[in-house]
């Protein structure tokens, strides 16, 4: 599906009393999902231990303040 046929479907499920906040909202969500896809088929991810392991570093950085 095309950039303008995914724009045209989601427009078409939202309400029609929808605010343009709404429509910016949704079009933010379906970017980052795309962009997501995109990470990872181009291999750009992290192992879930590596996130676990960097988010104890910050709290424990963010503790010692």
């Amino acid at each position: 599906m095309s950039t303008k046929e995914t724009v045209l479907d989601l427009v078409r499920k939202l309400p029609d009393d929808c605010s343009l906040d709404d429509i910016q909202y949704h079009l933010y969500v379906l970017q980052t999902i795309e962009r997501g896809k995109s990470e990872v088929t181009q291999g750009k991810t992290i192992s879930h231990e590596q996130v676990k392991q960097e988010l104890r570093a910050g709290w424990l950085n963010n503790g010692a303040k």
